[in-house]
């Protein structure tokens, strides 16, 4: 059979290896960590999760759908929790023996017949091909502010993906830089653990939506399939009003907590999830503050002229994308640098045969519905079940990448759609229409994509109905009202078959 290697054992790694060995290859995985699971492993080498972290994507948004997680598990699961389901994962699809642990990758070479990888432990072993999945969350970016390297508070400089020990910060002074997930889910468990004194800097202020509103998961209103047809086909600012409306209404503007005002266009302004955030705003627990001017050794001075000194500076501003195993030569024709890559789809290469990568863009909202897929277009695509995509293909994609010469930060829904159209698995809207609402409206959870094509699964149309009942997303919503009145309007300016065949489909 086939030989692939897959660099990497979490979330993508695994569910490479279960398709490509359901489409007969061989996948051996390479992990550095101990165990697997990538950044639900808790290893230190490869893992940013902290003691109390939670999920901040709903349970159904965070599994895989050949696995359906265990009965009675929270609404946002424990970092735990997800590290022991992708054991389970590996365990159900006999991947464990595949893994190779404690085993890192020091170079990926194109040779004669396909690729070597050469490593630590065997030395070098040559493979047909190779899959890229070791994820893009592991180098913390720390930005360049005057006078950081004299800070000399007792707790000193560190990025969110170091922050493994809240208890050293009890009783302390801390200041958090930036506005993402981890920012302000970390600035949150600071104040609640005993911090003396929480603020957070950012250079603009985002949206900020609860992860949890009316018992509904935000990931189940943001990242719908409806929101992926308006996004792709409606002029920018139609869609961004269109997705404000929805936020506000949910959770409220960050002005109203005390927070600043955010730009007028949430397409300009940025949306994130946190819980609590906000509400420890308005309690006055957590302080909002411009972006640095200047540090000075305990003392960090703001853009507005104010200054406070701190006993810790926690940075949550992003990660840079490193992958040291790749040479310099295939660098370069990736063009890659520290936040993207140049690749057809997110995926392959027209120079690099036998090379894919999964789940290495930059997205916000759940990562395992898109990588599932995007493993599924891969394998079924280096198998045989469909075609693969031509030269000419990805050499278009390719240099429309380069085109947009942007940082390629993208959401789920569009990821998701993106791969499931590729792998040939996306629903036909014709076929279902007693879940129609749900599978616009409601989360796109993967087995919703195992209702027709390859792989089809017999119970998966009952087990979605069930996942969107359970939120109430089989019911109308005054929101879902107008958002079908809009579905008219798609159908005049949408841009795919698959959204013309959506918008036209009866309601």
């Amino acid at each position: 059979m086939p030989s692939v290697a897959i660099i990497g054992a979490g979330p993508g790694g695994l569910v490479a290896a279960r398709y490509l060995q359901s489409e007969g290859f061989e996948p051996v995985l390479f992990e550095q960590a101990p165990w697997p699971g990538g950044q639900w492993s808790g290893d230190a080498i490869c893992s940013g999760v902290w003691p109390s972290m939670r999920t901040n994507t709903s349970r159904v948004l965070t599994q895989f759908s050949d696995l359906p997680h265990a009965p009675g598990l929270a609404v946002y699961p424990s970092n735990r929790e997800i590290g022991d389901y992708l054991q389970r994962y590996a365990d159900r699809f006999r991947l464990s023996g595949r893994i190779r642990v404690g085993t890192k990758v020091h170079e990926v070479a194109a040779v004669s017949g396909g690729w070597a990888v050469r490593h630590g432990a065997h030395g070098e072993e040559i493979f047909e091909k190779v899959v890229v999945a070791c994820g893009r969350f592991q180098h913390g970016r720390i930005p360049e502010v005057p006078g950081l390297a004299s800070f000399s508070g007792s707790e000193g400089v560190a990025h969110t993906s170091a922050y493994k020990h809240p208890e050293r910060y009890r009783g302390k002074r801390v200041l958090v830089a930036g506005c993402a997930i981890s920012a302000l889910e970390i600035a949150s468990d600071l104040c609640m653990l005993g911090a003396a004194r929480v603020d957070l800097c950012h250079r603009r202020q985002r949206y900020v939506l609860p992860k949890l509103v009316a018992g509904v998961p935000s990931d189940h209103r943001v990242f719908t399939r409806y929101q992926a047809l308006a996004e792709e086909s409606l002029p920018r600012s139609e869609f961004g009003a269109l997705l404000k409306e929805l936020v506000v209404a949910w959770g409220g503007s960050p002005e109203q907590f005390g927070a600043p005002k955010p730009a007028d266009s949430i397409l300009d302004a940025g949306l994130t999830l946190s819980q609590h955030f906000l509400p420890l705003v308005a309690e006055g627990r957590i302080e909002v503050r411009p972006w640095f001017d200047r540090v000075e050794g305990t003392r960090v001075c703001f853009s507005d002229g104010s200054a406070q000194t701190y006993d810790g500076i926690l940075f949550g501003t992003g990660f840079e994308l490193r992958m040291p195993f790749l040479g310099a030569p295939i660098r370069r024709m990736l063009g890659m640098d520290a936040q993207r890559l140049d690749l057809f789809r997110h995926t392959f290469h027209p120079q690099l045969p036998g090379l894919a990568f999964v789940g290495m863009w930059d997205q916000s909202g759940p990562m395992f519905p898109p990588v599932e897929l995007q493993a599924r277009w891969i394998a079924y695509a280096w198998g045989g079940a469909i075609a693969a995509p031509t030269l000419e293909e990805m050499h278009a994609g390719v240099a429309e990448c380069r085109a947009l010469g942007l940082p390629q930060k993208t959401k789920m829904n569009l990821m998701a759609l993106l791969f499931a159209r590729a792998a040939g698995v996306e629903p036909d809207p014709q076929r279902w229409p007693q879940l129609r609402r749900a599978l616009l409206f409601g989360p796109l959870a993967p087995v919703s994509f195992r209702l027709e094509g390859r792989d089809a699964l017999p119970d998966a149309a009952d087990r979605f109905a069930d996942e969107a009942k359970a939120f109430g997303c089989m019911r109308s919503s005054q929101f879902e009202q107008a958002e079908l009145q809009q579905l008219r309007r798609l159908a005049g300016v949408a841009q795919s078959p698959q959204a013309v065949a959506w918008a036209a489909a009866p309601a």
